[in-house]
């Protein structure tokens, strides 16, 4: 059979996808009509609900095909950012409409153009080899990437690793080019950490503060502490980290009144020279030191770790199928933020690449229509090559 004329339209599939409004946490059909392609090229199809106390309930699939390892895992997630006012959009966010060469929506780079070349790639790749390969291909979607990333793909592996499944490889379809496609690999990510520095005092007259305790003032302190100097100038991989501080809220409507609270919130993008662990205490210990007599807590979420996958074999595989079909050399590159690679690189190598990111999350979100045919030919040299190897 050719492999050309077994392929699905990744286009049109992908506009399928994008017609369903799959607002985090709504799937609004989106893995539904990816199962039903993936059913139709013979994939074995698991849907897999999972629910934990206040998080939302989120769908999610894992596909497969073929029997054992090598496994090669396409990952991504079908879930989108609200599309702010349709009114705002050239054209209607959930039609999935292709005018001049550009396929239009919600979600069309972040990320359903991707998620439909994995789909036609790997439908070209079994039409052309047949019973001619050794190991098997899978997708793993889930729906709560672009919410608290709870019971999503972190649950489906769990799921696989209790059934004695593996991964070898896998790919993330982000979109990783910042202007064109081929520009750019994820190789690693940053971790990432929020943090909430509150502050208690004693509420008093502005006009008697010996008789108050201003939190304000520890506060400020505490924040120039914070920020007096970069936690580092970066390693072999990552850029140096940052810290951000995001709010400062005190929730005083009046200009005479010391409060008797006050609260930071930062984020901190730290690479591989940290931990996540190792980051909240050093806030800590620069909250004490800055101010040691301020009543104060500080509360920590980590997102994330930083993680890194090395270069070699699955960099290799990816760099050698963009520059066949594209001609140009991808930077390795670990900048941007988190996504779920982070969960997938405690099971098997991984790394991202999809379509190009210049209109994610914006109004008129868009993405060139050859850069969809391409992106699935890159992914599909990815498993030529990968099984090749085997």
């Amino acid at each position: 059979m050719d492999g050309a004329s077994a392929m699905p339209d990744p286009v049109a599939l992908a506009s399928a996808l994008i017609r369903c409004p799959s607002v985090t946490p709504a799937d609004a059909g989106a893995l539904d009509v990816l199962q039903r392609a993936l059913q139709g090229l013979g994939f074995r199809c698991h849907r897999l609900p999972f629910s934990a106390a206040g998080t939302p309930d989120v769908d999610n699939l894992y596909a497969v095909i073929g029997e054992g390892r090598p496994n090669f895992c396409f990952a991504g997630h079908t879930d989108v950012v609200p599309p702010g006012a349709p009114a705002d959009w050239a054209v209607d966010p959930f039609a999935g409409a292709v005018r001049d060469g550009l396929l239009h929506g919600r979600g069309a780079a972040d990320m359903k153009a991707a998620i439909a070349a994995f789909v036609a790639a790997a439908a070209g790749f079994l039409a052309e080899s047949g019973t001619r390969w050794h190991g098997s291909i899978s997708l793993l979607i889930t729906g709560d990437e672009e919410g608290p990333a709870v019971n999503g793909t972190a649950k489906v592996l769990r799921w696989l690793a209790d059934r004695g499944e593996a991964l070898d490889a896998c790919v993330v379809g982000e979109p990783t080019n910042p202007g064109q496609l081929g520009e750019m690999i994820k190789i690693g990510r940053r971790g990432s950490l929020n943090a909430t520095i509150t502050v208690t005092g004693v509420q008093g007259h502005s006009a008697y503060p010996h008789l108050a305790d201003n939190p304000i003032h520890h506060l400020v302190r505490m924040l120039a502490a914070l920020t007096a100097a970069p936690l580092d100038s970066g390693s072999a991989h990552f850029q140096p980290s940052t810290l951000q501080i995001t709010s400062v809220d005190v929730g005083n409507p009046a200009t005479n009144v010391i409060p008797a609270k006050a609260t930071a919130r930062l984020n901190v993008r730290f690479n591989d020279l940290h931990s996540g662990a190792a980051v909240a205490d050093w806030i800590r210990a620069r909250c004490r030191e800055a101010a040691p007599e301020a009543s104060h807590e500080v509360d920590v979420s980590i997102s994330g770790e930083s993680f890194l996958t090395p270069p070699g074999p699955l960099t290799d595989l990816a760099v050698a199928a963009i520059e066949a079909e594209l001609g140009t050399t991808p930077q390795l590159s670990t900048t941007g933020g988190t996504s779920d690679a982070r969960f997938i690189k405690d099971f098997c190598p991984v790394i991202e690449f999809g379509m190009v990111g210049q209109t994610m999350h914006k109004v008129d979100e868009r993405v060139e229509v050859a850069d969809v045919a391409a992106l699935t030919r890159i992914y599909r040299r990815m498993l030529d090559r990968f099984f090749a190897q085997r």
